[in-house]
């Protein structure tokens, strides 16, 4: 077809045609550029998408810089819309699960942002998850893609957006079609855990081996015993500001064990949910108390891991690298992540006889209406067991 002009259009030579696509002209507008192929052989809808696009980036650059993210049928428009609308789920999302959507997001918008959602089948789908997965050896990716495009979905139907509720029956359909990753199954040994201590002492790094101690034995999740950094404008009120970075620390607090050495907090996760508390009796956990040797009282105040070298809680970058450094020197093998300590430290309790029902309650997971009511009284006394069952395992094998 003949090569039309219109505000902002550029033709772009690909691989196998040349592709219409809008340009944005002033710095910092977003988005910076929009594929319209799909009205390549329509002129005069194309003519009209490019004057839209160049009248919404004349109105921001204006000062009319709280837009409405308007819905052109695309899936990248859907994307948009549940990325930046401040009534879309995923600013309910806590940091830390945010950031796969944040890594997700640019990527399902480069690759098939263009495709309009009322044409989007299970083959298609299935076409994805082959790219997505590597062929079947990243499963995980896959699933993660496909997350998304579900919570983008899912706020369409919020909308009322019409394509999207026969969208979503065509991707739950074509995804139970698709193989799942494969549960992992990596579990640390307590001796494991020992020498990762070691390792990090070794390294002048004993608020290491008590986030280490302290996510085994506990089985709190790695991220709520060192803790998270958020933006400031993030919901709740922390003391701990780093003001250079902008951010806000929440996790684990030295006041969250009482003179009794009983831990009750409340992990991330579960706090916008069931609210329901962790409970752990710390006097019978060996690894833990063996580190607390290492903290005076009168230095049990705010977070309790404190990185050595900056006196404020990790980063979890820095965290992660000072556990690779660990597990080299304790040999542990490369496919041991930090966060298995938490899985490893239940999968010890089962195999030393701890019931389910137990396990759930230690671990934070919600159970039913009855243990919910009672949940503060049987939560310590099925910490006990636990703790006991492992303590009885650990002498049995020496």
């Amino acid at each position: 077809m003949e090569e039309i002009t219109a505000p902002g259009l550029k033709w772009i030579q690909r691989k196998a045609s040349r592709t219409p696509t809008w340009v944005a002209s002033v710095k910092g507008y977003d988005p910076r550029t929009v594929n319209l192929v799909h009205l390549r052989d329509e002129p005069e809808q194309l003519a009209a998408k490019c004057a839209l696009l160049q009248a919404e980036m004349n109105a921001w650059n204006a000062g009319l810089r709280d837009r409405d993210v308007s819905f052109d049928g695309t899936l990248k428009s859907l994307l948009n819309k549940y990325q930046t609308e401040e009534d879309s789920p995923y600013f309910s999302l806590r940091p830390k699960s945010r950031k796969p959507y944040d890594y997700y997001l640019p990527k399902l918008i480069h690759e098939i942002g263009d495709r309009h959602i009322d044409k989007i089948t299970g083959v298609d789908l299935k076409r994805w998850h082959g790219a997505w997965s590597s062929g079947g050896t990243r499963l995980a990716a896959s699933k993660m893609m496909r997350a998304v495009i579900d919570a983008a979905v899912a706020y369409g139907i919020m909308c009322r957006i019409g394509p999207c509720l026969e969208l979503r029956e065509t991707l739950r359909a074509a995804s139970r079609k698709l193989p799942r990753p494969k549960r992992r199954e990596v579990v640390i040994t307590a001796d494991q855990v020992i020498a990762l201590r070691a390792a990090a002492h070794a390294s002048g790094r004993p608020s290491s081996a008590l986030a280490y101690a302290l996510a085994y034995e506990t089985t709190l999740r790695l991220w709520d015993v060192i803790g998270q950094w958020v933006p400031l404008k993030s919901e709740g009120v922390s003391d701990v500001v780093n003001t250079r970075t902008g951010n806000k620390w929440f996790g684990l607090r030295w006041e969250d064990i009482d003179e009794s050495m009983v831990l009750r907090y409340v992990p991330s996760k579960t706090s916008m949910k069931t609210g329901l508390a962790v409970v752990y009796p710390l006097s019978k956990a060996q690894m833990v108390m063996e580190e607390l040797a290492n903290w005076p009282p009168e230095k049990r105040s705010g977070p309790v891991i404190i990185y050595e070298m900056n006196d404020r809680p990790y980063l979890s970058e820095v965290f992660s690298s000072m556990w690779s450094k660990d597990r080299k020197t304790a040999g542990v093998p490369s496919n041991v992540w930090a966060r298995d300590l938490r899985a490893s430290g239940i999968s010890e309790a089962r195999a030393g006889g701890v019931a389910t029902d137990d396990a759930a309650k230690v671990a934070g997971h919600a159970g039913s209406k009855t243990t919910s009511e009672i949940y503060d009284r049987s939560a310590f006394e099925a910490a006990e067991r636990f703790a006991d069952a492992r303590a009885t395992k650990r002498k049995a094998e020496k």
